[in-house]
């Protein structure tokens, strides 16, 4: 896990006055994550049974960045989406307050929210079962996030690609180098197409992966998707892209990163009973499954190459996702079953 910023009983006794929850009980550290600070945020109010939220101290955004975020997950719970609901500081709500923003918190010197806590846990090896509701919630999720009003573009997106390559490029090797040179003008050609400038887009999270995904069990035994978080690396971008992003990481033999077709599949058909894929899309499936890889062999090199200090920092392996990048592009662009054309 990551801890950049350590908060103190007396910080978090005031942060939870200001917000009126009660007493602090406990701060936690959570495990796992590499960007921000994160720990579970227990309180009580006098005769009410403890609650558990989640604070988050935001190492990389500034306070200005995070409005996007955190109203798109209070627009997508508003909708029916299982995801943190930001709590909003009450001097806003009664009009002590008017300047910054009601869900942007200051905590440690740092930008800070709180947000509800899922409950269940991740499907760190999931079944054809996992992948049909992560297909179904995908597809809601992105319908709903189609009338959300914040702007914002996807930050890791392919100019970042391009502006962060070079950085990491003198810490590879020859084949290394060949790869992320040959896959970033690959990507830089896709973006120029008639079929790409027509693919859908909105508001996507960007980023989800199998532990950023809560599930519980129904009374019949199945998985039942409980909750989506870690919304701060989401923007407007491409459907397909998120899309993929998810397809890499739910359908894939880690060990391999070889794509697991009935997982895949099963996957994608759940989306598509909620959100039948374009015509551009079907034709950009392979080429985005592509960018979906090179997007986190980027960020992984870069995390590993230039770490920032941290207690008990873990940055991801970047070999992972060269593996990756490399069997999607090699593998069949119709490997899903899904119609292809020549790109324009």
């Amino acid at each position: 896990m990551a801890v950049y910023t350590d908060v103190a009983p007396e910080q978090a006794q005031a942060l939870c006055d200001r917000l009126g929850l009660g007493r602090c009980l406990a701060l936690d550290p959570i495990k796992g994550g590499i960007e921000n600070t994160n720990y579970f945020l227990s309180t009580q109010r006098d005769g009410e049974p403890a609650v558990r939220r989640v604070l988050t101290l935001f190492e990389r955004l500034r306070a200005d960045q995070l409005p996007y975020y955190l109203d798109l997950m209070g627009h997508l719970a508003s909708n029916g989406i299982a995801v943190p609901d930001p709590v909003i500081d009450p001097s806003f709500e009664n009009g002590r307050k008017t300047g910054g923003h009601p869900k942007v918190l200051q905590v440690a010197g740092k930008p800070a929210s709180v947000v509800s806590c899922l409950v269940g846990e991740s499907a760190l090896s999931p079944t054809t079962a996992h992948c049909a509701q992560l297909g179904e919630v995908l597809a809601r999720m992105h319908l709903a996030g189609a009338t959300f009003g914040g702007q914002q573009p996807n930050l890791r997106a392919l100019a970042w690609w391009n502006e962060t390559a070079p950085t990491v490029m003198p810490h590879l090797g020859a084949d290394q180098s060949a790869l992320l040179a040959s896959e970033l003008a690959y990507q830089n050609h896709v973006a120029t197409t008639p079929a790409y400038s027509a693919l859908p887009r909105g508001a996507i999270h960007a980023d989800l992966f199998r532990d950023n995904v809560m599930f519980t069990t129904s009374a019949s035994g199945e998985p039942f998707l409980s909750g989506v978080f870690d919304f701060y690396f989401a923007g407007d971008d491409h459907w397909l892209f998120d899309l993929c992003v998810a397809l890499n990481d739910w359908a894939i033999d880690l060990s391999t990163g070889e794509l697991d077709l009935n997982r895949a599949r099963t996957l994608l058909a759940a989306y598509e009973l909620v959100r039948p894929l374009s015509g551009a899309e079907r034709q950009l499936l392979h080429a985005m499954l592509r960018a979906a890889a090179l997007r986190f062999w980027i960020s992984r090199l870069w995390d590993w190459h230039r770490p920032r200090a941290a207690q008990m920092l873990q940055p991801h392996d970047p070999t992972h996702f060269e593996r990756v990048l490399r069997l999607r592009a090699q593998c069949a662009p119709d490997l899903l079953a899904v119609p292809q054309t020549p790109l324009d």
